[in-house]
């Protein structure tokens, strides 16, 4: 008896320290429009938070997204559930939704409010599958509070998932923090407060002066209006307040200090901001390259002095890559060019119409992807009038690709990296009718640039992870930004997310 009181006594010793051991809090930070080329180009002007991470955390130099298109929402609905669109049903940014007639974003719910502005809310609803950080609430363990934070809202909502405490995501209308009634029916006391001090505003008229000195990349208007709050958005300062509101949430959320692992999702939006503006070869992403260096170290330095970095467990990557400007490709005698998007769309229906017969067939487009009316494909016949808008946009110059819906259906998209990411990236009641893949370094638009490629300057990212249970090193290896939740999951020892298509990344677990 004595034996087995003993026994039982040293169990419950050993789970006392293993449940201690997990971290406190699990810090995710997404970089928008990060390119993994970006932490070796400026290696050497880092000196502070992603210093710290290529020297203390397991780096993955051949991670890349296994889906298409590489867009924001998917990046940040993959990061922590492990699922491409396949299963996680974030098909785009945006796409067509049937049951409401329209183009709807991945985040828009009709049913939610904003909470701290006026309009429509935003929400994680059609999010099919769970995250990291829900599997943590749905472990059981005790209170753990999970808080996404970025200047977009799909940004600060897909990452956490669908049980997340809060969401904060800044309004350019107003220039304050907003959430939705999916979580609260007010503000917190905090956020309120830190709303009226108006936290942006202390940007007014200020320069944008580059790290390295000289003349000023752009200068911050001097009225608070949304053509200001815009500009900040649009600059280095974006991401400043993107910590300022990580710190307070830490502070006033008390993360770190709850009896289950606490989850951050952090996304820093002003570095695609500026990349589509400026491309990947501007002195402006190297300035905002730097400075998320700079502010990574801040917030390490916070959370050294709050909780410890001991106790939190960091990953970070970004959500995508980006496609260098066509003009500055032109010069080094590299391929490429741009597409208008009117043309294609002109095209498609203009084809339709002549065999069909009248009536505007395309009814949205989501990069990519193009959604025909389905009133027509019915009168029609689904399968062959998506053949013949497929069968026009393959005639298109520098169009390398196209899948119809039923092909993808079928599973006839092929095995090779294009083929794989296609079907990946597709889901069956939200995909479009016809996806069309252009040749490399050739992009829709007009001026800026932009990404949603299976090329790897769209889907390679960096991937680290920094913490207790993590081997410090670089590793060669394939990756893939869907290996993250599986892996997260594994140190903190809860389930695997549902939808998870990755792996553990074994190779760099301690033990």
């Amino acid at each position: 008896m004595k034996n087995a009181i003993l026994g039982l006594a040293i169990f419950a010793s050993l789970s006392c320290v293993w449940a201690q051991a997990r971290p406190k809090l699990l810090l995710v930070i997404a970089v928008d429009q990060f390119r993994y080329d970006y932490l070796t180009k400026y290696r050497s002007e880092y000196n502070a938070g992603l210093a710290q991470l290529l020297t203390q955390g397991a780096v993955f130099t051949n991670a890349n997204y296994e889906h298409m298109p590489t867009v924001t929402a998917v990046g940040h609905a993959t990061m922590l559930t492990g699922a491409s669109p396949v299963l996680s049903g974030i098909v785009g940014n945006e796409w067509y939704e049937k049951e409401i007639g329209k183009i709807t974003t991945s985040v828009q719910d009709l049913q939610s409010e904003l909470v701290g502005g006026d309009g429509v809310g935003s929400t994680p609803k059609r999010l099919l599958v769970s995250t990291v950080a829900d599997e943590i609430k749905m472990a059981g363990r005790g209170e753990s509070k999970t808080i996404g934070i970025s200047l977009k809202d799909r940004s600060a909502i897909l990452m956490p998932g669908r049980m997340a405490d809060a969401a904060y995501w800044f309004a350019a209308e107003n220039g304050s923090w907003v959430t939705s009634t999916w979580y609260m029916k007010n503000l917190p006391a905090w956020v309120a407060a830190h709303n009226a001090r108006r936290p942006a505003d202390k940007y007014l008229s200020k320069p944008w002066t580059p790290i390295w000195g000289g003349a000023p990349l752009r200068a911050m208007t001097s009225k608070p209006d949304t053509m200001f709050y815009d500009g900040v958005e649009k600059s280095p300062f974006g991401n400043e307040i993107v910590v300022e509101m990580a710190e307070l949430a830490v502070e006033n959320e008390k993360l770190g200090q709850h009896a289950a692992t606490d989850v951050l999702a952090l996304s820093f939006s002003s570095n695609d901001l500026v990349g589509h503006r400026y491309g990947p070869d501007s002195p402006e992403t190297r300035d905002m390259s730097v400075r998320t260096d700079r502010d990574l170290g801040r917030l390490f330095a916070y959370l050294e002095k709050k909780i410890g970095m001991r106790n939190v467990l960091v990953a970070l990557t970004a959500d995508h890559g980006v496609s260098p400007k066509p003009e500055v490709n032109t010069a080094r005698k590299m391929p490429g060019g741009r597409i208008k998007t009117k043309d294609m769309m002109d095209l498609v229906d203009t084809t339709l119409q002549a065999r069909f017969g009248p009536g505007k067939w395309s009814v949205g487009k989501s990069g990519e992807q193009h959604y025909l009316d389905p009133a027509l494909l019915e009168q029609y016949g689904p399968a062959r009038v998506r053949e013949a808008a497929a069968e026009a946009v393959r005639n298109f110059p520098h169009v390398l690709r196209v899948y119809t819906k039923d092909q993808l259906l079928r599973g006839q998209a092929g095995q090779d990296k294009i083929g794989t990411r296609t079907a990946n990236g597709y889901h069956s009641s939200r995909g479009a009718d016809v996806v069309i893949v252009l040749e490399p370094y050739w992009i829709f638009g007009t001026d800026t640039t932009s990404h949603g490629s299976p090329f790897n300057y769209d889907s390679h990212v960096p991937l680290i992870i920094m913490g207790a249970g993590v081997k410090p090193g670089r590793y060669h290896q394939a990756a893939a930004v869907n290996d993250l939740a599986p892996t997260l999951a594994t140190i903190l020892e809860v389930e695997v997310p549902a939808g998870s298509m990755g792996r553990v990344l074994l190779e760099a677990l301690s033990r």
